[in-house]
């Protein structure tokens, strides 16, 4: 299984449209057969900064995750043009 946390800073005045942004990758993503979890969350306390809880079943399935239409549209074309900061943390199980 590969799980990741990605983190993105935004511009308060693009809060609004990030959150549809967001709400509709993540809804597609979720349709993909190899995708586990995908829920973005904001901080409580900096509501400009999104975590994104990523998990898939494997490599490949991640890969299909990156090709699609909808991470193009709406992460490339969408989330990365607004960014302000983006980083990635990988997971690994403890147990």
């Amino acid at each position: 299984m590969v799980s990741f946390i990605v983190r993105l800073k935004f511009a308060p005045e693009d809060r609004v449209e990030m959150a549809e942004t967001l709400r509709q990758l993540a809804e597609a993503s979720r349709t993909e057969p190899g995708c586990i979890s995908y829920i973005p969350f904001t901080l409580e306390d900096d509501p400009d900064t999104v975590l994104i809880f990523e998990q898939y079943r494997d490599d490949q399935a991640l890969e299909a995750h990156r090709a699609s239409s909808h991470f193009e549209r709406h992460a490339i074309g969408g989330l990365y043009q607004r960014m302000r900061e983006r980083s990635v943390e990988n997971l690994r199980t403890v147990a």
